[in-house]
């Protein structure tokens, strides 16, 4: 006769362990000491084993029936139910390891041999910021498209529109990544895109690209008394060779090629800056091919401005080092806060020195081409090289021919660039003192 609940709480302890039956293998097992545990018996490749389904009263006898059931239909399903127990704790165990959290964290370290280290821990901040404490806790398989959705409006909300179409990219990567692993079967914010506000058009910096103007500027910078000789030294660098300030202030004394340092001659080789791909704004998959090195002919004022630099840094492995400590680069936002401060933040930022480059020499080039030299008509495109815009699906082997097919331009353009630039202005010698 089948059990009643009423049956189950009077069932007391005794002298010795005993059973009450219910139906179709289930029974309540009383120990001696009066704990009373679910179990239920059934034959499986011709042994007869158990299960158990809990202590009672915490599983209740209707529950324990639901318990019996669904092992019945695993039998008749030919899987012992043992072992399905066993995978179930198994595969709760993996999801517990495989939140959202801890899959994006693997994913995260994963990309620190790819990603420029500052870039590196810019995605994880914002992971931290905005989207661990959204449905970091969940499983990643359990993550839906509009929990995602929910925690990008968020970031919406608050006017950083462009920050949340750059949050989703992370947030998909991480989900290709647990597809990968097999923690997940789609990437659910692959679309989330377009249901986005469109991000607004990218800033522009502001640049002076007068020439004048410019030549102002950078009489007033080397002049001013708050500004110390590795700031100079870096804000006649950056403004030389236009490349992005962040690649600037974490540049390396190996980076210099072809520099005579002991002698007063600016060779004997032709001078380089060879800065390697991985730290350029490149995909990941170009970052590790040293075809997309960048690479900077030197014009003979940067060189002096090196070749003096080195006697106030060369015992860091930077250029610029940081003022709080010789192993560390500058901070990003050194010359950034140092033209705040003379007055031209709103005027010249740092990567104002790409603009005005840009345009100061394409117009150089166009009135050169326009007065009959027409071996100026490509300035164009190798000024686009010098700032390191790769044309859109150029190959490895197709680079290194340009870059050897027009290194020399590339030293012509630079030198032509200090020339107009560096009129009148202070020498090497002069930009570690101020009067």
């Amino acid at each position: 006769m089948p059990l009643t609940d009423k049956a189950c709480r009077d069932a007391k302890k005794k002298d010795a362990p005993y059973k009450l039956a219910d139906s179709a293998g289930l029974y309540l097992y009383v120990t001696a000491a009066g704990a009373r545990s679910w179990r239920f018996k059934y034959r499986f490749a011709g042994k007869e084993k158990r299960l158990t389904f809990g202590l009672y009263p915490e599983v209740s006898l209707a529950e324990a029936r639901d318990r019996r059931d669904a092992a019945r239909r695993q039998l008749r399903e030919h899987r012992d139910p043992a072992i399905e127990k066993i995978k179930a704790i198994a595969e709760a165990i993996d999801a517990a390891d495989a939140t959202y959290e801890t899959v994006g964290r693997r994913w995260h370290a994963a990309q620190a041999g790819r990603l420029e280290p500052r870039y590196h821990a810019l995605i994880i901040r914002a992971l931290e910021r905005d989207i661990f404490p959204k449905f970091g806790k969940l499983p990643i398989r359990e993550v839906t498209g509009p929990v995602v959705l929910a925690a990008l409006r968020t970031i919406v909300r608050r006017g950083s529109i462009e920050t949340a179409h750059r949050i989703r990219q992370y947030v998909s990567a991480v989900f290709v990544f647990g597809m990968a692993e097999g923690l997940c079967d789609a990437d659910v914010a692959a679309t989330l895109g377009k249901a986005l506000p469109k991000a607004p058009p990218p800033q522009k910096y502001p640049a002076i690209t007068d020439l004048g103007a410019l030549r102002t500027f950078l009489r007033a910078f080397e002049a001013a008394r708050d500004v110390g000789p590795v700031v100079r030294f870096a804000n006649r660098m950056l403004a030389l060779t236009a490349v992005r300030p962040g690649v600037l202030a974490s540049a390396q004394w190996s980076e210099i090629e072809g520099v005579d340092w002991t002698g007063d001659f600016i060779g004997p080789l032709r001078p380089l800056w060879r800065i390697s791909a991985e730290r350029m704004k490149l995909e990941s998959d170009k970052k590790a091919d040293e075809a997309f090195d960048h690479v900077l002919v030197l014009s003979w004022q940067a060189v002096a401005a090196l070749k003096r630099l080195r006697h106030v840094t060369g015992r860091s492995p930077f250029l610029f080092p940081s003022a709080r400590g010789w192993k560390r680069p500058i901070s990003g936002d050194a010359l950034r806060m140092a033209y705040r401060r003379l007055g031209y933040g709103d005027e010249h930022v740092p990567h104002g020195w790409r603009a005005a480059f840009s345009t100061i020499m394409n117009a150089r080039a166009k009135a050169a081409v326009k007065g009959g030299d027409a071996s100026r008509a490509n300035d164009r495109q190798i000024i686009d090289l010098m700032l390191a815009h790769v044309p859109e699906g150029m190959s490895a082997s197709e680079l290194r021919y340009n870059r050897a097919e027009h290194l020399g331009e590339y030293g012509r353009i630079a030198q032509e660039w200090a020339d107009a630039l560096l009129a009148g202005a202070k020498s090497a010698e002069e930009l570690v003192f101020i009067d």
